[in-house]
Order: C-alpha cells, then structure tokens, then sequence
C-alpha cells in the first residue's frame, strides 16, 4: 500500500486498482509506522512503494545516510524525484528486487506499506534474502496475524513458520480503512521485524521451503500419510526423533520442528 503527501495531493493523479494503491491519508500513522523503524541519523533506510511520499518525508526528517526508495509506478516516482532530489529512486517490482544485495555491514531499515497482493511473497523473499537491521511494514490484518501465528491454530501456515523461522515478529498497532484513500474494505495491521541470528545455508532454506510446501499442502492430513505419500520411509523413527506423533496435523509442529524435520529429510536424501 502507498501512502500520501497531503498537501502534495494535487500533483498526483488518480490511485491505480491494478498496483493495489490506497493512500494514507492520516499524517500521525504515517510519524508513528516511521517511529517505529528507530532511525538514527546516518542508518540506511529502504522504502517500498513511496507513493505519494507521506513516509517519505518524515524519514527524511530523521536524516538518514542512504536513502532509496522502490516504486513501481512511473509517474509516482517522477513527481517524487522532483520533491526530493536527495533520494535514491529505484523503479520496478519490490517482487524482482536482489534483497541480498543489502549488504549486512550496512544496518539496512526497510519499510513500506505494502499493497496486499503481493505482501506475503515479498515478506518471504526479504526474510529470508536480506540481512536488515530491521523491517517495519503495514500489511492486511489477516496477513498479520498469520505472521505471528502460534502453532495449533488455523492462522497458522506455511508463512507463518517460514517467517518466523528468519525473524522476531510483533504486531504493533491495527489501522483502520478510515485513513485510506480510497478506502480498502478491510483492517491493517502494523508488523516489525528483527531478524534472529541463525542464517541459512542455500540448500537448508531449500529443504525447509520444500517441506512446508509439502506438509500445508495437506495439511488436514497426519504427517505418516504425507510423508508415506512422498515416499519417506523410517517414518515412526523421523518423527520420534524431532518429538512428534505420526498423528500429528502439520499445524501442530512448532518452527523449530519444522526446521528440524527439514534437516532430517535433508539428509535422508541427500538433496
């Protein structure tokens, strides 16, 4: 989701259904979504989806070192290359940036308000691509409460332990459609995110991604049926191993049994 320079209202032309455009319009979530990215002078600061540049100005106010924003649409980035000279514009798909190359030296802060279609893939991506300092994005409320979903409830999925897995996840504050224009037709939700210390190696976020896939795939299945249905032999033992019962529902497994069975499956096969 983008958001607006109210007094820059007039240079801008009409939000567009097609890039998922809803413009905050409320000047004090727009200082408060900021405050919550904790920026010092001289930190690196990324922004998706600028939009008409309500963020932007106020983390300009903050004086950030480098400072670059994505935007995708054309004609946004035009007119705010014109009122901010001293940013960093990158045009094209958040979905198709290189996150990694944010080099972890350089304490990135990424923010934006996230148009919800592709929210939960690029949360994926940036996750688990990039080594940021910290991340501060507005995304659908239901999106949100599935990123910090504990296990054993339906909110709970293939996101949720993807994301976790990479980082702390808090909610911070709920907006409401009221401050939108044109207003969307559901709540917004507020998430930081800080990184955890563990990376991965290429082929453990492989064999972790492959095994969600997997087991959420069926999740209304025990994990025996789905993993005899791949194949997996030694099934009573693999469970056993990472505390769980073949009756188990793939809601059921906490992260880390998630990255455990992973690792496990890894080695049985050698992938």
């Amino acid at each position: 989701m983008s958001v607006n320079r109210p007094e820059g209202r007039g240079r801008f032309k009409p939000a567009k259904r097609s890039l998922g455009q809803n413009f905050l319009k409320d000047a004090n979530i727009a200082r408060k979504i900021v405050d919550a990215l904790g920026i010092q002078p001289g930190d690196n600061v990324l922004e998706i989806g600028p939009g008409r540049g309500a963020l932007t100005r106020h983390i300009l106010d903050r004086q950030p070192g480098r400072f670059m924003v994505l935007e995708k649409d054309d004609e946004l980035a035009a007119v705010l290359s014109e009122q901010y000279p001293s940013i960093e514009i990158v045009q094209g798909d958040a979905l198709a940036f290189p996150w990694n190359s944010l080099a972890p030296e350089d304490g990135w802060k990424i923010v934006g308000n996230l148009p919800y279609n592709i929210a939960s893939p690029l949360m994926w991506d940036i996750v688990s691509q990039s080594r940021f300092a910290c991340a501060v994005f507005m995304v659908q409320l239901e999106v949100g409460q599935r990123l910090r979903a504990p296990s054993g409830g339906r909110d709970y999925g293939a996101l949720s332990v993807w994301v976790q897995s990479h980082a702390l996840v808090d909610l911070l504050f709920k907006v409401p459609p009221q401050v939108f224009h044109p207003q969307p037709k559901v709540t917004s939700a507020v998430m930081r995110f800080i990184l955890r210390p563990n990376t991965f190696e290429a082929k453990a976020s492989k064999a972790l991604a492959e095994t969600l896939h997997m087991c959420f795939q069926q999740r209304r299945k025990q994990l025996s049926t789905i993993l005899k249905s791949k194949g997996i032999g030694g099934i009573v033992d693999l469970l056993a191993g990472i505390g769980v019962e073949p009756s188990q529902r793939p809601e059921t497994l906490a992260p880390e049994q998630f990255l455990e069975l992973s690792n496990r499956l890894q080695n049985q096969f050698g992938s």
